[in-house]
């Protein structure tokens, strides 16, 4: 069976290969993560005072989305309203459980866009279904469900073109009727070009529940290849992944992932396809905290290496043994090695080992030289058949760069 060729708008999306995700909101103030209201039985009441003190001077648009593109994210998904309710744009009228009727008195949902806009990064905008504010999500659904899409209106109108909508929690009940098609016919109104994804949640990952949905995503699982023999459309996928145990922010949660975690977490999203949405979680009023700030720096150190392989490479047969593998691009294929040691001495070296003939097979194109991306040092092959083998020195001594990956040029 054919498969499906990928809308325009799915291509460019998975062109950009790595974004950053962005939880804040309210809840930063009370570093209880986002789901603390829920998880400590907040009472809505009490819940709400945090909006006192809400002043976001601390909130720098400019500064978070060139922390993104430094580290080579060409997209950012930040919430604009998480599911306590409270929303950092400007609702129109729609309630006073906003932004604008705190102290920060101002449209950060505006601050961010602009700052994406200027520095050509493309802003997704995260949106919740479900919500423990609003009354009527329990007592008079159909109601409710008109003011999510007078919400979501609000932000396609307003804000000029966005690259997507990123939306989260019909898993909270997947008997009701969400109306979906209404919903998205709002989008498709006046951002005909805009990603759709609708987060189906842990019991239910990858599952598109709309034939407007345009990619799925894996939420902190392992992600896998989209079996899109056959299938009515074509999807693409995402994993999406905080750097400790929270999605937003709690000031004692240390439990950070390594920067080899992170960065191989991203190459095991672009084996099958998949991007790769990273989260960082900013403090109450807004700040980025310096642990994440260095983190997302890092992922950028390894992007201006082996960045080219993250956007221009696509999945192929060719493999490898362990973890190794390949992506190929037109003129290219960009061969991942995850466990190289060093090509130190060993009494100075605390990985020396593991380095040497490497074999690659089912590689179908000629290839006529391979290097390392790194420092262009070039690298003897040998192909015969479909076997290529490939001499994979160490690293360089002083350097050891988590997933190190070398360009195999294909014969035109």
């Amino acid at each position: 069976m054919a498969i499906p060729q990928p809308t325009q708008r799915v291509a460019d999306y998975e062109n950009m290969g790595l974004g950053m995700f962005v939880h804040w909101g309210l809840y930063s103030q009370l570093e209880k993560d986002a789901w603390g209201f829920w998880i400590y039985q907040y009472d809505m009441a009490e819940y709400k005072k945090a909006m006192d003190t809400f002043t976001a001077e601390d909130f720098d648009a400019e500064k978070l989305v060139l922390t993104a593109k430094n580290a080579g994210c060409r997209y950012i998904v930040l919430t604009t309203r998480h599911h306590e309710g409270f929303s950092l744009y400007d609702t129109c009228g729609l309630n006073a459980f906003d932004v604008m009727h705190a102290p920060a008195g101002r449209d950060l949902i505006r601050e961010y866009v602009d700052a994406c806009n200027k520095h050509g990064i493309v802003p997704f905008f995260y949106h919740t279904t479900l919500d423990w504010y609003h009354p009527d999500y329990r007592e008079n659904f159909d109601k409710y469900l008109g003011y999510l899409r007078d919400s979501v209106e609000v932000l396609c109108k307003n804000y000029g073109k966005i690259g997507g909508f990123w939306f989260d929690g019909n898993w909270d009940d997947w008997n009701a009727d969400w109306k979906e098609g209404e919903l998205y016919a709002v989008i498709r109104k006046y951002q005909p070009d805009a990603i759709i994804i609708n987060n189906s949640g842990l019991r239910r990952i990858a599952v598109a529940t709309h034939p407007e949905i345009d990619a799925v995503v894996f939420e902190q699982g392992h992600p896998k290849p989209l079996e899109r023999e056959g299938a009515p459309k074509y999807l693409a996928a995402e994993l999406c992944l905080p750097m400790n145990d929270h999605w937003g922010y709690v000031g004692t949660d240390w439990n950070y992932k390594s920067p080899k975690t992170i960065i191989e977490a991203l190459c095991d999203a672009r084996r099958v396809g998949a991007n790769f949405l990273v989260n960082v979680s900013p403090d109450g009023q807004g700040g980025i905290v310096p642990m994440q700030s260095l983190l997302m720096q890092t992922v950028g150190d390894w992007m201006k290496l082996y960045g080219e392989a993250i956007y221009r490479g696509r999945p192929c047969a060719a493999k490898s043994s362990g973890r190794n593998y390949a992506l190929r691009s037109d003129d290219a294929l960009y061969l991942m090695f995850y466990d190289l040691g060093e090509g130190g001495n060993k009494n100075v070296t605390v990985n020396a080992d593991y380095f040497g003939w490497q074999a690659f097979d089912r590689v179908t194109d000629e290839i006529v030289s391979v290097e390392w991306m790194d420092n262009g040092e070039k690298l003897d092959f040998i192909q015969q058949g479909e076997m290529l083998s490939v001499g994979a020195t160490g690293y360089p001594f002083g350097t050891h760069t988590l997933v190190r990956v070398a360009k195999a040029i294909i014969k035109k």
